[in-house]
């Protein structure tokens, strides 16, 4: 943690708040290297700070996601999570988008080093998309899902927000379709 008051350092993620006395109502949130900063007015409760990060670091994601990654920045993604969550222990030889996996968010073949993502993917959260390859990533280390694959995957701080994500879209999907009304 910083010893400036002004600025913090979240434990669980690359998250930097700043606050300043001369901003009043407007929050704003940027990137900057592997790190988001978050700009709050100073006189914001620590509550509504983690209210704000939260809503900016969703909306960065949102900004993001609409810019659709092809495979070779999809590789260097899953380099950085490696180095981030696992100290670059895992691997892969290659990481592509399929268009093939209609029931599977991703996949992995550890004894060839490839991770396949569903193209069903693309435009969600970059949040949702880093956890799936975090998750398949893990699976270069520990091929099942036991015990050990579980705690690797504690690392990445928004798993059970990225899984209660995913689970969603696969609820909607089970929806009945409504036919389309006219009015008149």
């Amino acid at each position: 943690m910083s010893a400036d008051p002004s600025s913090r350092r979240s434990a669980t993620s690359a998250v930097e708040v700043r606050r300043s006395a001369r901003r009043r109502r407007t929050v704003s949130a940027y990137r900057e290297g592997d790190r988001t900063i978050v700009l709050i007015p100073a006189r914001m409760s620590e509550a509504e700070e983690q209210r704000w990060v939260t809503v900016m670091l969703d909306k960065l994601a949102a900004q993001e996601s609409k810019r659709l990654l092809g495979d070779d920045a999809l590789t260097e993604r899953a380099e950085r999570l490696s180095a981030q969550y696992f100290d670059g222990r895992a691997r892969p030889l290659t990481v592509r988008w399929v268009t093939n996996q209609n029931t599977r968010w991703g996949s992995c073949t550890p004894a060839e080093g490839s991770i396949r993502l569903s193209h069903r993917l693309q435009g969600m959260p970059e949040y949702v998309i880093d956890y799936v390859l975090v998750h398949e990533l893990a699976h270069l280390l520990v091929p099942g899902h036991g015990p050990d694959f579980w705690r690797l995957l504690e690392a990445y701080p928004r798993t059970e927000r990225a899984r209660g994500y995913l689970e969603g879209v696969v609820a909607a999907e089970r929806l009945p379709q409504l036919p389309d009304v006219d009015e008149e």
